[in-house]
């Protein structure tokens, strides 16, 4: 015993109009997976020009640090050169005074 609930032409539209939809719905995902695959290459694109300027910047700075050092070595320097400029000064005179 066969029992129909709709008609054999009702099922086939359904079906038909079923297989239509998914269709568009495999196109429209396909369309917004292919924009997001783009979009995720521009945002690489862009990462890495970033993280290749930050590391150019990384090493042109690393030795910033280092300036401290270099000037308390300078300082100390200047120091000792005032130093020798008295005594340069006191040889100086000195020279002078002496008869010769």
């Amino acid at each position: 015993m066969t029992l129909s609930l709709v008609s054999e032409g009702a099922a086939y539209t359904v079906w038909w109009a079923s297989l239509g939809i998914g269709a568009v719905v495999i196109v429209v995902v396909a369309v917004l997976l292919t924009l997001i695959v783009r979009t995720a290459r521009q945002i690489d694109g862009a990462v890495s020009e970033i993280w290749t300027v930050g590391q150019r910047i990384a090493n042109n700075t690393i030795h910033i640090p280092l300036l401290n050092h270099t000037n308390r070595v300078v300082e100390s320097i200047l120091e000792r050169a005032g130093g020798i400029d008295g005594a340069s000064a006191a040889i100086e005179e000195h020279a002078l005074d002496c008869p010769g």
